[in-house]
C-alpha cells in the first residue's frame, strides 16, 4: 500500500502543484513606427504573438485604443466636466480640442494568422471576433496596421506639454488588453489606471533625425544614432531608433529637439539615462543625479534588487507618470522637487512596473506602496536625524481631513468610480501608504522590511494582490491579518483610542483605554517616569492570534476582545512618579484624534472620564 501511495505523489503531486500555480496570459509585439512630427501624426505596423496561458478559449480578444480618450465628448471629456473636483489638467480641455488637436486611433486592417478580422470600436475599447477560437496553451498572431495622431499634451500623453516638450508618447498604441482569473478587464479610459499582460516588445520608431528619442527599454542600434547614445553622428535626415525591453507590460517614448541626454552608471550592470531640454534648469538635473544615486543602494537593500539593467528619466508628460524601465516628469523644478518626483516614480519600478498588480481594483498597492517607499527613501536623503519617527505625518494629515469631510469610499472602490478626485487620489497615495506603516505597527519592523522584500522576491512579474500580500506579511510574522484588511480596505471604519481614566490605588496606577473607533488595532502604551525612565506595554488583539515582538523590558499584556470597548491594567508603580502616559506616541496608526492618546491631557477640550490623584 504505501509503495502505491509514493508511486502515487510522485506521479500526480508535481500536477498538482502546477495546477495550482498562477496562469498569466503572455505577449510579443513587434512594432515599427513612421513619426510625422510635423503633422502629429504616425502610421504603425504590429505584430502580436498572444500567448493563451489560461484554461479558457477565447473567442474574442479586446484592445485599448487610448488616444480615443482625447476627443469631445468621450467618457473621459464627460467624466471630467462632471466631476465636483476635475483634476485641474483635464478640466473641460478635451472639450474645446479642434479637429488638428483630438487623439485616435484608425484601424487600416486587422488580421488573425493571415485571416482578416471583424471588430467594432466603442470609445477607447476595440472589441475584436476571432474567426478561429484560441484554445487553452495555444498561441496566435495578430497583424495590424493603423493611423494615429497625437493629441494636444492633457493627460499623461501628447504633443507640446507645458514646458515645451514636443512629443510624451505614453499609451499610444493599440495594447492587448488583460485576461486573468477574473475574466478580460476591459474599462473605458477616463484618465485613472492601468492593467496589460506581461511580453516583450520590439519597437522601430522611424523620426526626423534633428529629434533625439528616450525609451522604455535598450537601444539595438546605437552606433546608428549618436544623440548620446553613442559617439555616432547621423549622417540622414530620418533615423530609426530600435528598442527592445523583455518581460515588461507598456512600453513609453518621447521625443524632443532640444534633449540633453547624460548617463550615469549606478552599479554593475544597471545605466541611468537621464534626458531633458538643454535650457531647462541644467545644474538641477545634474544634482538630482547624486542623489538618485545615492538613494539607489538604500533603495535595493530596503525593496529589492531593481529587475532591468537600464532606468531613463525622461522629461515630459504632465507631472510624474510611471512606465516600465522609464519616466515621464515635468522639470521645471527645484532641486527637492525634481528629486521628490523622481523617487516616487522610480518606486513604482516596484510596485507596479515589476509586481503589475491590476491598479484599477488595487491603486493602493500601486500607488500607497510607492508612496510609503518613497517617504523612507526621501527621508533618508534630506532628513539630517534619519530615520525619522514619522515620515508619513502628511499622509496622516490628508486621510483624516478626507475621513472629517465625509467623502471617504473603501480602498476597494473601482478606480474609475469614486466620486471624487479627492476620494481617489487620497485613497490611493495616502490610505494606501498608511496600510503599511499600520503594518509594521501590528508585526514588528524588522517582520515588515523582511515581509516585504519576500513579497517583492515572490510576486514580481506574477500580478499579485491582496491576498498575496497579506498571505507573505502572515507567513512571516505568523500573525494572522484578514481582521486588518476586512476593516482598513473594505469599510470606511475609523481608528480612535483614547486613555479614558487613570487613578492611584494601593500605591499602583490604574489604567483604562477605551476603544472609541470601530476599528480594532493593537495598541502600545509608552510610561514615562518623572526621572525620564520608559517603560513600555503592548497590547494585542486576539484576532491577530500572535503578537509582534517587543522590546526588551516591555510587557506583553493580555489580550483586547475586539468588541470590548474598554480595557483595564495597572502599573506597579505610584502614578505620582509618572510623569506622561501615551497611547501610539509615534503614531503609527491614523488614530483619529491624537488629543485623547495622551495624560496628563494635551488640550483643555479634551477631559479624561476619570482621573484620580493619588
Amino acid at each position: 500500500m504505501m509503495r502505491i501511495l509514493k508511486i502515487w505523489m510522485m506521479v500526480f503531486l508535481p500536477t498538482l502543484a502546477m495546477a495550482q500555480d498562477r496562469w498569466q496570459q503572455r505577449v510579443e509585439y513587434k512594432m515599427e513606427i513612421e513619426m510625422d512630427a510635423e503633422a502629429n501624426r504616425f502610421t504603425g505596423v504590429q505584430e502580436l504573438k498572444y500567448f493563451n496561458n489560461s484554461p479558457d478559449t477565447l473567442d474574442r480578444v479586446y484592445y485599448h485604443l487610448y488616444f480615443n480618450a482625447f476627443q469631445p465628448g468621450s467618457m473621459m471629456d464627460v467624466r471630467s466636466r462632471t466631476l465636483p473636483d476635475p483634476d485641474r489638467r483635464v478640466k473641460d480641455r478635451i472639450y474645446h480640442l479642434d479637429e488638428e488637436e483630438i487623439g485616435f486611433h484608425h484601424i487600416q486592417s486587422l488580421k488573425q494568422d493571415g485571416k482578416k478580422l471583424d471588430y467594432t470600436i466603442d470609445g477607447t475599447i476595440m472589441i475584436v471576433y476571432l474567426r478561429k477560437p484560441i484554445l487553452p496553451g495555444a498561441t496566435t498572431v495578430f497583424d495590424m496596421t493603423f493611423d494615429s495622431q497625437v493629441p494636444l499634451q492633457i493627460r499623461r500623453t501628447g504633443r507640446d506639454n507645458s514646458e515645451g516638450v514636443r512629443l510624451s508618447m505614453a499609451q499610444w498604441y493599440p495594447k492587448m488588453a488583460e485576461y486573468d482569473r477574473s475574466g478580460w478587464h476591459t474599462h473605458p479610459y477616463i484618465a485613472r489606471e492601468f492593467y496589460a499582460p506581461w511580453g516583450d516588445f520590439d519597437v522601430k520608431i522611424s523620426i526626423d533625425s534633428a529629434y533625439t528619442v528616450a525609451a522604455t527599454g535598450l537601444l539595438q542600434n546605437a552606433g546608428q544614432i549618436g544623440k548620446g547614445y553613442s559617439d555616432a553622428t547621423p549622417s540622414s535626415s530620418r533615423l530609426t531608433y530600435h528598442f527592445k525591453a523583455d518581460n515588461v507590460h507598456d512600453f513609453v517614448w518621447a521625443a524632443d529637439q532640444d534633449y540633453a541626454h547624460d548617463i550615469v552608471q549606478m552599479r554593475e550592470g544597471l545605466v541611468f539615462h537621464y534626458f531633458y531640454q538643454k535650457d531647462t534648469l541644467v545644474d538641477t538635473w545634474k544634482g538630482m543625479q547624486t542623489y538618485i544615486k545615492k538613494a539607489m543602494p538604500f533603495i535595493e537593500e530596503h525593496f529589492g534588487a531593481y529587475g532591468y539593467s537600464s532606468y531613463s528619466v525622461i522629461q515630459g508628460g504632465d507631472g510624474g507618470m510611471e512606465y516600465p524601465m522609464a519616466t515621464l516628469i515635468t522639470g521645471h523644478r527645484n532641486l527637492g522637487s525634481l528629486v521628490g518626483v523622481t523617487i516616487h516614480e522610480m518606486m513604482h519600478s516596484w510596485y507596479q512596473m515589476m509586481m503589475a498588480t491590476n491598479e484599477s481594483y488595487y491603486a493602493w498597492m500601486d500607488e500607497g506602496f510607492t508612496t510609503y517607499a518613497s517617504n523612507l527613501t526621501m527621508d533618508y536623503l534630506f532628513n539630517p536625524n534619519y530615520p525619522k519617527m514619522n515620515p508619513h505625518a502628511a499622509n496622516m494629515r490628508g486621510y483624516r481631513r478626507l475621513v472629517e469631510s465625509g467623502a471617504e469610499e473603501p480602498l476597494t472602490t473601482h478606480s474609475d468610480m469614486f466620486s471624487t478626485n479627492a476620494a481617489y487620489s487620497t485613497a490611493a497615495y495616502s490610505k494606501g501608504a498608511i496600510t503599511v506603516r499600520q503594518l509594521e505597527y501590528i508585526v514588528g519592523t524588522e517582520n515588515l522590511q523582511a515581509g516585504l522584500l519576500q513579497y517583492y522576491k515572490q510576486w514580481r512579474f506574477k500580478h499579485p494582490d491582496m491576498l498575496d500580500f497579506q498571505k507573505v506579511i502572515e507567513k512571516q510574522s505568523d500573525i494572522e491579518l484578514d481582521w486588518y484588511f476586512d476593516f482598513w480596505v473594505k469599510t470606511t471604519k475609523t481608528i480612535d483610542y483614547s486613555i479614558n481614566q487613570v487613578y492611584a490605588q494601593d500605591r499602583k496606577t490604574h489604567i483604562q483605554l477605551e476603544r472609541i473607533g470601530e476599528m480594532p488595532m493593537p495598541v502600545d502604551i509608552k510610561v514615562t517616569t518623572q526621572s525620564g525612565d520608559e517603560k513600555w506595554y503592548h497590547i494585542s488583539l486576539g484576532l491577530m492570534r500572535g503578537a509582534k515582538p517587543i522590546a526588551k523590558g516591555a510587557e506583553q499584556l493580555t489580550n483586547w476582545p475586539w468588541v470590548y470597548p474598554y480595557y483595564s491594567f495597572e502599573i506597579d508603580m505610584p502614578l505620582s512618579e509618572i510623569a506622561k502616559i501615551e497611547v501610539d506616541p509615534y503614531q503609527y496608526t491614523a488614530d483619529m484624534n491624537t488629543e485623547n492618546n495622551v495624560y496628563p491631557l494635551k488640550s483643555s477640550t479634551v477631559e479624561l472620564k476619570g482621573v484620580i490623584q493619588e
